[in-house]
């Protein structure tokens, strides 16, 4: 049997034109939804940007929601509606997304803690890039805040990643906030010894140190009376956090110094005992042991 290759091509012709006719309208159709939800994107991110600034929102946050969120959304749903429009059955495919989001949910609890926590950062600013900050037992630099994780650099130029979740949770203190702050140095004199010879022997070693600033001016203050020494706290102020630890080395330092030049005793911790009154009965049986010794 014989079949003609003329009519195969156009059997093939006629399929294709048909198939064009019912496809080309619908590819269409999705493209323009792409191209209006693009436009849409290119007239909301700027206007989203601006509102959210004179909100006095932080610029990482604003970021965050305009070129992630917000981004995001509107391109999901513009590609459900770019679906529909070439027939696939959108309801389907997020029934489907929605199971395995639930499932991906239980899996990334962690995860998505440490996001939101994130965001209550980004939003609540209690530090930013750049400030010095204690927190879960660490002190450092903060370098970078992203959705996840704060990365603080240590004085030993050591590098920690701390989640979000535990930031948020635990206690925080911001030592950049308020620009100037105080390094207390607790130093101990004996209780035979002057307060005010010690006062003014530690302030005089005191000013001038590098990094201590002369107004607020030092001070010395007794902070408690301990078992053994009386407890005095030196108070100095510095210009910028980095500046505390290597500030309170130096203030133990000149400190240490200047009681010992000026032979003002800094006591070791040591316990006395006075003894008021010993019945006789104790001092005959003293007396008897001593006794049967010899």
């Amino acid at each position: 049997m014989n079949v003609s290759f003329d009519s195969i091509d156009w059997l093939s012709a006629d399929a294709l034109i048909a198939l064009a006719v019912a496809i080309v309208p619908r590819v269409l159709a999705a493209l323009l939804v792409l191209l209006a939800f693009y436009l849409l994107l290119r007239v909301l991110q700027p206007a989203l940007r601006n509102v959210l600034g004179r909100a006095g929102i932080a610029g990482a946050l604003i970021h965050l929601l305009v070129d992630g969120v917000v981004r995001g959304a509107v391109w999901v749903v513009a590609l459900v509606m770019a679906a529909s429009q070439l027939g696939i059955n959108v309801a389907a495919a997020l029934a489907g997304l929605g199971v395995v989001g639930i499932a991906v949910g239980f899996a990334a609890q962690e995860t998505i803690a440490n996001m939101i926590a994130g965001f209550l950062i980004f939003w609540d600013r209690p530090f930013k890039v750049g400030d010095w900050i204690s927190t879960q037992g660490r002190y450092g630099e903060v370098r970078d805040i992203t959705l996840r994780t704060t990365r603080l650099r240590t004085h030993d130029n050591t590098f920690v990643v701390i989640p979000n979740k535990q930031v948020i949770g635990e206690l925080l203190v911001n030592h950049s906030m308020f620009g100037e702050s105080r390094v207390s140095v607790p130093v101990g004199i004996a209780y035979k010894e002057s307060i005010n010879d010690a006062r003014e022997v530690i302030l005089d070693a005191v000013r001038g140190l590098d990094g201590v600033l002369t107004a607020p001016s030092p001070t010395v203050v007794v902070d408690s009376l301990g078992d053994s020494s009386v407890n005095l706290s030196v108070r100095v102020w510095v210009g910028q956090a980095v500046d505390e630890v290597a500030v309170r080395f130096r203030v133990v330092e000149a400190s240490k110094k200047a009681l010992d030049a000026a032979g003002i005793e800094i006591p070791f911790p040591h316990l006395q005992l006075f003894v008021d009154d010993v019945k006789e009965r104790v001092w005959n049986r003293l007396n008897d042991t001593r006794g049967a010794s010899s």
